[in-house]
């Protein structure tokens, strides 16, 4: 099983420094949050930036609220990363559930799943050198990967595991412990297979991890109130949070044992050498 990191986004400037030690170790991939209204990185851009810091690693998205983008653009721009990275692009994608992020980008809040939705049957195409339509041609560049850089869906609705089964490589899972978190799989499962897919979707687990003095665990969990400070997600993710190496090898083993391919570990202090001490924590 592949173990990643996502990037903690509270200081730009310590991001080369991450990608560089996360290249260096045992970790499969780097990945980005996304919104709008939040002092966080547009990920798509900083993701271009780690990828000319680094040449193995995946870069990946978690998750870009693909809505709030107009679908042409989005679609062009991940192709290109895909290319420049050498097809190291995972694009994690899903429709977001802060309505302010709707509001300043001028899109309806109540539409998003029709959107994405659609938003995935154009890219899809696109991604196949077809025309957009209307009068418009194709829109380049090709992506690295024949039919477009490998898509996993977050979410934990019914809708979510439809997405994977009809647009999708596979699924990318936050806020759940191991035993909810497969759950869900057998359900994405199903319904890939439901679907007449071949082969079996990806499954990502996603867990929030502080490794250090106490100061970095208390960077973290301050970090981790202020993004999901709306509705009951905070109590939970807060008290989920991986503070010592036990609960990190805990934690992947358990997520490995209900059939993660990956584990994304996710950083929300800004202190490097926690790459080191999570690398030395893993089973």
């Amino acid at each position: 099983m592949e173990v990643g990191l996502g990037l903690p986004v509270g200081d730009l400037a310590v991001l080369r420094d991450w990608a560089s030690r996360a290249e260096a170790g045992p970790f499969s991939a780097l990945g980005l949050l996304d919104r709008l209204v939040y002092d966080n990185p547009e990920p798509l851009v900083t993701l271009a930036v780690i990828a000319g810091a680094t040449s193995r690693v995946r870069l990946m998205t978690e998750v870009l609220v693909a809505p709030l983008r107009p679908v042409a653009l989005l679609a062009k721009q991940c192709a290109t990363l895909d290319r420049l990275s050498g097809g190291r692009l995972t694009l994690g994608i899903g429709v977001g559930v802060r309505e302010d992020d709707f509001q300043v980008a001028q899109v309806d809040y109540r539409g998003r799943g029709r959107r994405l939705d659609e938003q995935m049957r154009t890219m899809r195409r696109l991604w196949a050198g077809e025309a957009y339509g209307g009068g418009a041609g194709p829109i380049g560049p090709a992506p690295a990967r024949a039919g477009g850089p490998e898509v996993l869906f977050g979410g934990f609705v019914p809708a979510t595991a439809d997405r994977v089964a009809h647009h999708g490589d596979g699924f990318l899972g936050a806020m759940f412990g191991p035993q909810d978190m497969g759950r869900f799989f057998r359900t994405v499962e199903r319904a890939w297979r439901s679907a007449g897919r071949e082969g079996r979707p990806r499954l990502v687990a996603q867990a929030n991890v502080a490794l250090g003095p106490d100061q970095v665990v208390d960077d973290a969990g301050r970090a981790l109130r202020a993004y999901y400070d709306f509705g009951d997600y905070r109590h939970k993710v807060v008290q989920g949070l991986l503070t010592t190496p036990d609960a990190v090898r805990h934690a992947v083993t358990a997520f490995g044992d209900v059939g993660a391919d990956e584990v994304m570990l996710y950083c929300w202090s800004a202190d490097p050498g926690q790459v080191g001490r999570i690398a030395d924590a893993l089973p």
